[in-house]
C-alpha cells in the first residue's frame, strides 16, 4: 500500500486522507492553518477568519452525488453530519403528494448544512484512525523532487517525480501527493521552481457577484416554507434561500459584477430590501429570522480548470490535483463538493498502483478528464447563459426560453422535475436527461399551453431595484 502525502485541509484533503487510510494507505495531511474544525459549528463558523478558504462562509449544497459518496464510503461521517443538524430533502417533495417511485430516485437527496459540518464530521474520524497523521500549522513549502522513469522530457531535462514535500521544520517523503490546497494553494509555483512545465490551465470568468446574509430561524419554527422554489432570477438579478442545519439559513443575491447598484448590497437593509423583493427571499424572512452576520461578497470567481498533462505528457509525476486544485467550478450549481469527492474517492482506490509513475499521472488525468470536466463544461454554459442575460437583460427568446420553459415546467410536473434532478445531482449528464422524448414532449406541452409565456420575470423591473438599492 502507499503512504499518501496531502497538501491542504479542506475538504477534498481530509476525504482524501481519510478515504485512503480506509483503504489500508496511510497518510499525512499538512494544513497551514493551525486552527482545525471540531471546536464549535456556531464559533467556528461564523467567528474563524480563514482567508485561503474564502468559500468557507458562503452557503454550500451537498448534492446527490456526494451524498452517495459518504453513504457507501464513509457512512460513520455521514451519520455523524446528521448528528450534528444536517437535514435531507428529496427533490420530489416539493410536490404535496409523493411520485410513484422510480430507480435512481434514492439519488435525488439534497443535504442541507454548512460546509464547517461536513469538516468536523470528516476531521472527528480522521482524527481516530491510527493510519493517519494530522499537521497543523504545518505550511508546506516546496517539494522534494526525484528523477522520474522514462528519461528526458521535451526540453531535454530529465523528467521530474514528487517523492515528498517540505515544511519550515523538516522534510517528508511518500509514495504519492495529493495538491488538495485548492487555486490559491502555490502548486503552479511550487512546479516552477523545481523545473516543471506549467499545468494547462482553463479559465472561464463568470461575471457574477454573490452577496448572502446568514439567518436562524425563530424559536420553535423547525423548518422554513416548502413553496416557493428556493431560487429564482429576474432579467438582472436572482434571489436563492439555502437552509442548512440547525434552523441556519442563508439568503443570497447575485447580480452581474458591473452592476452599478452592486456596492448597495453590502448594506444589510438594503440588502433585505432587496432579498424581499423576491418571493423565496420575502418567504424565509417574513419568518421574523434573527440575523447571524453581515452581508458576505463574493466576486471575481472563475471557473478554473488545471491539468497536470499536457501534449507532450505529465508536466510532473508522483503528484495528483483534487478537489479545487483540478476543477474550481463557481457555487452556481453547487458541484464543488460532489466532485471534489469522487476525486478523492479515486486517489483513495488507486493509490497503490505505482503511484509516482508516469502512467498513473495519465490515468488519473484520464479520468478526471472523462469524469469531472464534462460537468465542468456544464457549469461554464451554464453561468455564461446567467452572466449574458444580466450583461444584456437577454435570454427571454429561443433556447434561452425553452430552457427557462424546462425548470419552471418541473415545478408541475413530476416527470420533468425528475429529469432536471437527476441533473441537478449529477446523476445524469443533461444532453441525455433533458433529451428524452417523453419529456421534452411534456416541456413542449407546458409551452404549447402558454403562448404568452416570458421566462426571468421573477422579483422587481430595473425602476424598482434602483428604489430598492438607493441606500
Amino acid at each position: 500500500m502507499a503512504h499518501v502525502l496531502v497538501i491542504g485541509g479542506g475538504v477534498g484533503g481530509l476525504a482524501t486522507a481519510l478515504l485512503a487510510v480506509r483503504r489500508g494507505h496511510t497518510a499525512e495531511l499538512f494544513e497551514r492553518d493551525t486552527r482545525a474544525p471540531g471546536a464549535a459549528l456556531d464559533r467556528d463558523f461564523f467567528g474563524w477568519r480563514r482567508p485561503t478558504v474564502p468559500q468557507a462562509a458562503q452557503p454550500h449544497t451537498l448534492l446527490g452525488a456526494a451524498r452517495a459518496v459518504l453513504r457507501d464510503d464513509l457512512p460513520d461521517v455521514y451519520a455523524e453530519m446528521l448528528r450534528l443538524g444536517a437535514r435531507e430533502r428529496h427533490e420530489l417533495d416539493w410536490f404535496d403528494v409523493r411520485p410513484p417511485a422510480a430507480p435512481g430516485d434514492d439519488d435525488l437527496v439534497m443535504v442541507q448544512a454548512r460546509r464547517i459540518v461536513l469538516e468536523t464530521a470528516l476531521t472527528t474520524a480522521l482524527r481516530a484512525e491510527p493510519g493517519a497523521v494530522l499537521r497543523y500549522g504545518e505550511q508546506v513549502t516546496g517539494l522534494i523532487t526525484a528523477p522520474a522513469a522514462g528519461g528526458t522530457g521535451p526540453d531535454g531535462r530529465s523528467g521530474i517525480r514528487v517523492a515528498g514535500v517540505t515544511t519550515p521544520a523538516a522534510g517528508h517523503e511518500g509514495d504519492l501527493v495529493v495538491d488538495a490546497a485548492g487555486r490559491r494553494g502555490g502548486i503552479e509555483r511550487r512546479l516552477g521552481a523545481v523545473g516543471c512545465r506549467p499545468p494547462v490551465v482553463e479559465r472561464h470568468r463568470t461575471g457574477l457577484a454573490y452577496f448572502c446574509r446568514w439567518y436562524r430561524l425563530p424559536a420553535g419554527v423547525e423548518e422554513g416554507p416548502r413553496r416557493p422554489w428556493a431560487v429564482t432570477g429576474g432579467p438582472f438579478a436572482g434571489c436563492a434561500v439555502f437552509p442548512a442545519d440547525n434552523g441556519v439559513f442563508a439568503v443570497t443575491l447575485f447580480v452581474h459584477t458591473a452592476d452599478p447598484t452592486r456596492s448597495a448590497l453590502r448594506d444589510p437593509a438594503v440588502f433585505e430590501r432587496a432579498a424581499r423583493s423576491f418571493a423565496p427571499g420575502e418567504a424565509w424572512l417574513t419568518l421574523g429570522a434573527e440575523p447571524l452576520s453581515g452581508v458576505l461578497a463574493a466576486a471575481g470567481l472563475d471557473n478554473r480548470w488545471s491539468a497536470l498533462v499536457d501534449e507532450h505528457g505529465p508536466v510532473v509525476t508522483g503528484l495528483v490535483p483534487v478537489g479545487d486544485s483540478i476543477t474550481h467550478t463557481n457555487p452556481t450549481l453547487g458541484q464543488g463538493v460532489s466532485l471534489a469527492l469522487w476525486a478523492a474517492r479515486r486517489v483513495a482506490r488507486t493509490a497503490h498502483r505505482d503511484p509516482g509513475s508516469a502512467r498513473y499521472a495519465r490515468d488519473h488525468h484520464v479520468w478526471a478528464e472523462r469524469v469531472l470536466k464534462p460537468w465542468f463544461d456544464f457549469q461554464v454554459a451554464a453561468d455564461a447563459a446567467i452572466g449574458e442575460r444580466f450583461a444584456s437583460r437577454a435570454g427571454r427568446t429561443g433556447a434561452a426560453r425553452e430552457v427557462a420553459a424546462l425548470f419552471e415546467c418541473a415545478l408541475e410536473d413530476p416527470e420533468v422535475m425528475r429529469a432536471r434532478a437527476r441533473v441537478r445531482h449529477l446523476a445524469e449528464p443533461p444532453a441525455r436527461a433533458y433529451a428524452d422524448p417523453e419529456v421534452r414532449a411534456r416541456v413542449a406541452r407546458w409551452l404549447a399551453a402558454r403562448p404568452d409565456y416570458v421566462p426571468h420575470e421573477a422579483g422587481p423591473d430595473r425602476e424598482q431595484w434602483e428604489k430598492l438599492t438607493a441606500g
